[in-house]
């Protein structure tokens, strides 16, 4: 195993989380999860695809964000709900691990609502990791029927965040 001795910044800082993505690649591993102090970072890779397709229900009926969510959102180690028979959605997945933000500021309003429609290009949130946001694009058409996670929520690699009706 390689010496990774960057330490003059933190045990998490950029050479060092570097090192532990070619090591997670070298020895073929999926994650992994390190403490030090009052720090962590957990590293994890899957298959970056196109987005998941499930169904809908027959008859929508758009509801609220609040009553869209799951109380405490879906988190670490559990499934998005499964989306109800009928319609076919898509999702818009995480591709990292961070805090995700519904709005730009904390003053203006959200990036989208359920029935907001959106484009590939469109930004649907942002993610923090490491004090870096990044926009969250949809990658996909269509209108926003549900928003499975709540601003400032932690969210996984790969966590579905919204599903979208085709259109």
């Amino acid at each position: 195993m390689s010496d990774v001795s960057v330490q003059a910044s933190g045990p998490f800082n950029t050479a060092t989380v570097g090192e532990l993505i070619r090591l997670m690649a070298e020895h073929e591993l999926s994650e992994i999860d390190l403490h030090d102090g009052g720090q962590r970072i957990r590293l994890r890779k899957g298959p970056l695809g196109s987005p998941q397709v499930y169904a809908a229900p027959p008859a929508y009926a758009p509801q609220p964000m609040a009553s869209a969510q799951v109380p405490g959102g879906v988190g670490p180690g559990s499934a998005a709900p499964a989306a109800p028979a009928g319609k076919v959605l898509l999702e818009i997945r995480s591709e990292t691990v961070g805090t995700f933000y519904s709005r730009p500021k904390p003053d203006r309003d959200e990036y989208v609502k359920i029935g907001s429609s959106v484009s590939p290009d469109t930004v649907v949130g942002q993610l923090e990791a490491m004090k870096v946001y990044n926009d969250i694009a949809a990658k996909v058409s269509g209108k926003i029927v549900e928003i499975l996670v709540q601003n400032q929520q932690f969210v996984e690699y790969d966590q579905v965040m919204f599903r979208v009706e085709p259109g």
